[in-house]
């Protein structure tokens, strides 16, 4: 059976959305085959700032991993547009993560952008807006160091 591409773009964004997920429990692997392996893969994470280059976006989201407890996140209200070789996934973020004991509502937009690799659909650029949930337990977490 011969999958649409937009099937195909939503069957990466489930594997990115799962990824998250283990992430959001301590697992940060299942991450590198969600994304693109180029310099051009970026993030902008709802903390802050922008990571550049596949190394620092997987370093990213193991660091998170790192002091994840517990969380689930799903994407809602999912527009996918589709090219030849891009597509752009944009919708709300909502779910929960709970980090070194402080828990965060997730809440927030986001955007994904995909890069058609070798025929299979990887994530290049994952955006969200800046979570005050978030930013509020990086504040108590620095406060404690």
């Amino acid at each position: 059976m011969i999958m649409s591409k937009e099937s195909e773009v939503k069957e990466a964004s489930e594997k990115f959305y799962a990824a998250l997920n283990k992430m959001a429990n301590g697992d940060a692997g299942p991450m590198s085959d969600a994304w693109t392996k180029s310099k051009n893969a970026t993030a902008q994470h709802p903390i802050g700032g922008r990571t550049l280059g596949s190394d620092s976006v997987l370093e990213s989201f193991a660091k998170v991993a790192s002091i994840a407890k517990g969380g689930n996140i799903a994407i809602s209200d999912q527009q996918i547009d589709v090219g030849e070789d891009m597509a752009v996934e944009t919708g709300m973020e909502k779910g929960n993560i709970t980090l070194a004991g402080h828990t965060a509502v997730i809440d927030q937009r986001v955007t994904n952008v995909y890069h058609l690799e070798k025929g299979v659909w990887k994530l290049q650029h994952h955006h969200t807006d800046l979570s005050p949930a978030m930013l509020d337990v990086l504040a108590k977490l620095n406060a404690t160091e």
